[in-house]
């Protein structure tokens, strides 16, 4: 992967079951940002080794080259997380996805066995990255030593059906009772210079429950969520595009930093507000995000 890993667009990541031969055929026909590919909760024991053997081979199909790829694996602790970093590392995924990371020690479990899995396959050092789910009370109050637990990580995701289970309480269509872990993971995420994910919408046909979710994440701050439908690609994508008038202003604010790159004035100015670096930076990325679809 090219570019600077902490500003590429993540806004949807579309999970598809690993042992669903005709989604892992299809899935690269939807507009996703990344597609991932389960191996963990959505498959079953005895259909393990099957999905294993089903997504490495999607992974080899041209149609995924140009687009982000994840596996969520199992546990290191299960008999199959070894066989799938393994498997999956060989096949050139982009990222592996760890389930339910508890501690740092996790991460650092699995950092490496990635490793371990591109020595092997003479894959580039490095070349895999990781994204840790936190799913657990334990996950949260570890989120920062999570976060900074590897330079392979490119952010920090919430699970939120476990943890609610792990909490005793049950999800509300508000989210109250996500609120901290969301604040945290992001706290988390962001001190650490990576991105911040948030869990999948469970009720896949309540559009407009989702679309109330998606607003909340993005008014946090989040980079992107997790989701179950394609149906709700277009819709988070939506949410996450800038106005047009965050485009303009965006436009104005860049305008102004060169006109007084040009004049040589170290300050400059828009509307009697004082336009420093962060705010330019800040225009860069609505712009850039612009590219990607603008909302009327």
């Amino acid at each position: 992967m090219g570019g600077d890993m902490s500003q590429k667009l993540r806004r949807s990541m579309l999970f598809v079951p690993g042992s669903n031969a005709a989604m892992l055929s299809t899935s690269f026909i939807y507009d996703a940002d990344a597609i991932m590919f389960d191996l963990e909760d959505s498959v079953s024991v005895r259909e393990k080794d099957t999905a294993r053997m089903l997504v490495y081979n999607a992974l080899q199909h041209p149609f995924y080259d140009n687009i982000e790829t994840v596996v969520r694996v199992n546990s290191l602790e299960t008999e199959y997380g070894r066989a799938d970093v393994m498997a999956m590392v060989k096949a050139g995924v982009n990222v592996i996805r760890l389930a339910k990371t508890d501690t740092l020690q996790d991460v650092v479990d699995m950092e490496m066995m990635i490793e371990h899995a591109e020595m092997e396959f003479g894959r580039e050092l490095g070349s895999t990255k990781m994204l840790a789910a936190i799913e657990s009370a334990m996950g949260i109050n570890n989120a920062v030593a999570i976060a900074n637990g590897s330079s392979r990580l490119i952010g920090i995701a919430l699970g939120a059906e476990d943890y609610v289970r792990d909490l005793r309480t049950q999800r509300s269509p508000e989210g109250i009772e996500l609120l901290f872990a969301r604040c945290s993971i992001l706290q988390a995420a962001r001190a650490a210079g990576i991105m911040a994910f948030d869990t999948v919408y469970s009720d896949s046909a309540n559009e407009e429950g989702f679309l109330q979710e998606a607003q909340l994440i993005h008014g946090l701050g989040f980079d992107g969520k997790s989701l179950i439908n394609p149906r709700q690609i277009e819709l988070l994508h939506n949410v996450f595009a800038p106005s047009q008038a965050d485009v303009d202003h965006a436009i104005a604010v860049i305008e102004a930093a060169e006109e007084g790159e040009r004049q040589g004035t170290g300050v400059v100015s828009l509307n009697g507000k004082m336009v420093d670096g962060p705010i330019i930076e800040r225009a860069r990325l609505t712009l850039e995000r612009a590219k990607s679809g603008i909302k009327r």
